[in-house]
């Protein structure tokens, strides 16, 4: 582990350890009630240890971290349920970055458009809807790729400017609808061709997959430490051998969506990571499944009840697997184009990619 990776895996793990805590993630699950609170003490620490910027260029006022640096962020952001638009404003801010634009301070997000859906910008004025934007009521500027009569732009625009329908996933992390019509946007640049024609979902895609490996090694986590506190027929449930390969399943599985995970991050620093990308998404689901259902099974009925923390992982396992794509549509993608390719050619492709990380 180099330098910079050692600090910022340090510094989150640190941060969140310290800072969600059970009360915070409560919280966070009731948007609308009166007890709902916006953790600012959590959302400034992120921020002025530069973990929202770590993706942007110094020269830009950010960290200059690589992607591969940066995994440790995306996982621990998984691994402690942590309730704040993290990734989302390290991606916008990448993305900005790439094109010239310097990011503004402060909570982003970036804006998913399904396909066939299209946002559009003439002059300096949005318009489109776009769904499922994570924490879009909250944050104050959102990153679109829109069409303009030119080709595909990056744009960001203020949050403010659109009409916000709310909505939450399962794991009521809020995933609203931002309607913009007309809205004068703050600053848009061409699309950076290397960035490909959907950048928001292909790297959102990578940043779930990281997320979703450290939910899943959550999971292990609690739900070892309650097999071995759990006293059945005078002994641990640790002890008993259906329970300890359940668990030695969900180890493989944590193990090797970490990996994929990883390499997707380190492909993105080399160019052209939409295979690895794939691979992380699919294998980071399986393992979600598996663990979600494991874990549930281990800790039963009490799993689900806020006496224990599980449910808070669990639910953004079910959540995440199925944002910027499911792992179906990935394997589909994936699948069409090894088929694409041919047998030939599918183990030189392997070994070539796999050269270059």
């Amino acid at each position: 582990m180099n330098e910079i990776r050692e600090i910022l895996n340090d510094t989150v793990t640190r941060l969140f350890g310290d800072l969600v805590t059970k009360d915070v993630l409560e919280a966070s699950e009731h948007w609308d009630d009166s007890a709902s609170v916006w953790s600012t003490a959590l959302w400034d620490a992120v921020e002025e240890n530069g973990l929202t910027q770590a993706l942007t260029p110094e020269i830009m006022g950010g960290v200059g971290a690589s992607w591969a640096d940066s995994y440790a962020i995306a996982r621990a952001a998984g691994r402690f349920s942590a309730p704040i638009p993290l990734v989302e404003t390290m991606l916008g801010g990448w993305l900005l970055s790439q094109c010239g634009i310097t990011p503004p301070s402060g909570p982003m997000s970036v804006a998913p458009i399904r396909d066939g859906e299209i946002m559009k910008i003439e002059g300096d004025q949005l318009d489109g809807a776009a769904y499922g934007v994570p924490w879009g009521r909250f944050v104050e500027h959102v990153v679109v790729v829109a069409q303009s009569a030119t080709g595909r732009r990056i744009v960001l625009v203020e949050r403010k400017a659109a009409t916000v329908i709310e909505d939450c996933n399962m794991a009521r992390e809020p995933r609203d609808q931002l309607v913009f019509e007309k809205a004068t946007v703050v600053e848009s640049a061409p699309l950076a061709d290397a960035l490909g024609d959907n950048p928001v979902k292909l790297y959102g895609a990578m940043l779930r997959a990281a997320q979703v490996a450290g939910g899943v090694q959550r999971v292990l986590d609690d739900t070892v430490q309650y097999a071995k506190d759990r006293i059945q027929f005078g002994r641990p449930i640790s002890k008993f051998q259906i329970i300890q390969q359940n668990l030695a399943t969900v180890g493989s599985q944590c193990a090797a969506a970490g990996s994929a995970a990883e390499t997707a991050f380190r492909s993105a620093d080399a160019g052209d990571p939409k295979l690895e990308i794939a691979a992380a998404k699919i294998v980071s689901g399986d393992a979600a499944t598996t663990a979600a259902s494991t874990g549930h099974q281990t800790h039963g009925a009490i799993g689900f009840t806020y006496e224990f923390p599980l449910h808070f992982a669990t639910r953004r396992l079910w959540s995440w697997r199925a944002e910027f794509g499911a792992e179906t549509e990935w394997a589909e993608m994936l699948g069409r184009h090894v088929a694409g390719r041919g047998a030939d050619a599918l183990w030189v492709d392997l070994t070539a990619r796999q050269a270059k990380l």
